[in-house]
């Protein structure tokens, strides 16, 4: 292990990369119980979710760890899981065979264009602010989802705007809000899992408490149906029709600003760049999270990305690879634990999915607003993502207001083809009516 990943060199030793790889884990270990609820709302087999959940994790975090040696989590993306169950299933009426396919697809895409660099081509000629943006307004997109999943958000029945406060007193709303401040105040102290104690802390309060969450036991063997459920189920060619195929474009996209950032990120986190400032090893872990997106819609869960809670175990020591295989191996354990994803109750989730949503706004602070129609086009992009729940939408708005805006401002120069073509291929789909 030290020659393997260089350990030495790196500053690090087999035991501080074991406690930043366990760290990374209890940071996002949430995921298992987060994503089979989410897509479980969107009428996906809980359980099958929740061993994809796993597998994606592990098989992820193992090649990452043994491939790209980088001290960098994959898992299924919470973000992506958000598009997947209340987007793609639930705003379009697609099919979770159809959802499932648009994964694949998406999978394949992103593979590719890492693979070839394309990845790296879109990143430096694409527009910052509409990047951002798509950030930010994921983030709102993702704590609408978790307020309006314990009733403290609803649609307004009553005319006027569109949505409107619900019962703030109840069981499910007020613990959700403590959870997200408890979720505060140990994030603030360094306390790790800090997400992970607030889910447990709540679901032991249903099980106590809450006559609708029934114990079913704590560990059991993982059946081949349910390890085989998204292969059997998955339509690609539901997938390939025209009217999908702006949201797999999504995705790609999506997908292409979070997980790159994210890897660049802990990277130089854990100091992982070369001297021209490039990720040692990028390809390879621009490679393996995209990749996992295939794998993820073959076991029947959602899209896969580079995690940012790393950032927690580079934090704790981590530097090198060896605390991704920790990673994996230990989600590899949580497939024989299926049974606890029974136990979780919306509010015990929505506390992590409001956190990260609120994390995700941080993004905010990465817009120039020097060059006010780039920043302005991405806080429009952001906007329109969550006051119509829909990504591409938002995506689309921003990309044409900023190219519409650069002309009228007489700032033609600074526009790319890239640029440009999403920009109408989008407007194309969307005036066209093929958009869904």
């Amino acid at each position: 292990m030290q020659n393997y990943f260089k350990l030495q060199e790196n500053g690090s030793s087999v035991r501080q990369e074991v406690i930043g790889g366990v760290t990374t884990f209890l940071a996002m270990v949430y995921s298992v119980f987060v994503v089979p609820n989410m897509l479980g709302q969107a009428g996906f087999d809980t359980g099958t979710v929740f061993l994809a959940v796993c597998f994606t994790s592990a098989i992820g975090s193992l090649i990452m760890g043994f491939w790209a040696k980088l001290p960098i989590a994959v898992g299924c993306a919470i973000s992506l899981t958000a598009f997947t169950a209340f987007d793609l299933v639930l705003g379009k009426g697609l099919s979770t065979g159809v959802a499932l396919g648009a994964i694949f697809l998406m999978g394949v895409i992103f593979t590719l264009i890492s693979a070839t660099g394309v990845r790296r081509w879109i990143l430096r000629n694409l527009p910052a602010g509409v990047a951002q943006g798509t950030g930010i307004g994921i983030g709102l997109f993702l704590f609408l989802i978790a307020v309006n999943s314990i009733g403290l958000v609803i649609k307004n029945p009553a005319p006027g705007l569109p949505v409107t406060l619900g019962d703030i007193t109840a069981l499910p709303s007020l613990l959700s809000l403590l959870g997200l401040a408890v979720i505060f105040g140990l994030e603030r102290r360094g306390v790790p899992g800090g997400i992970l104690l607030v889910i447990v802390a709540l679901s032991v309060f249903g099980v106590i408490f809450d006559p609708q969450v029934q114990y079913g036991g704590v560990m059991a063997m993982p059946s081949l149906a349910k390890i085989t459920g998204g292969v059997h189920h998955i339509d690609i060619m539901g997938a390939l029709n025209l009217l999908v195929l702006p949201s797999v474009l999504a995705l790609v996209m999506t997908a292409v600003f979070d997980a790159t950032g994210t890897i660049r990120a802990v990277a130089a986190q854990a100091k992982q760049l070369d001297s021209e400032g490039q990720i040692i090893n990028g390809d390879r872990a621009l490679t393996t999270d995209s990749a996992m997106s295939i794998v993820a819609s073959g076991l029947g869960g959602s899209p896969a990305a580079a995690y940012i809670e790393s950032a927690a175990g580079v934090a704790a020591g981590a530097r090198t690879g060896l605390s991704t295989v920790v990673v994996g191996s230990l989600f590899l354990v949580m497939v024989f634990l299926s049974p606890l994803a029974a136990l979780v109750p919306s509010y015990a989730t929505a506390p992590a999915l409001m956190y990260v949503g609120l994390l995700m706004l941080s993004n905010v602070t990465q817009l120039d607003l020097n060059d006010k129609v780039d920043a302005l086009s991405g806080m429009v992009c952001a906007v329109f993502i969550v006051l119509t729940c829909n990504i591409v939408t938002g995506i689309m708005i921003g990309f044409c207001t900023l190219v519409i805006g650069r002309v009228v401002a007489g700032e033609s120069r600074k526009l790319n083809f890239g640029t440009v073509a999403i920009a109408l291929s989008l407007a194309v789909f969307y005036i066209g009516g093929w958009a869904i």
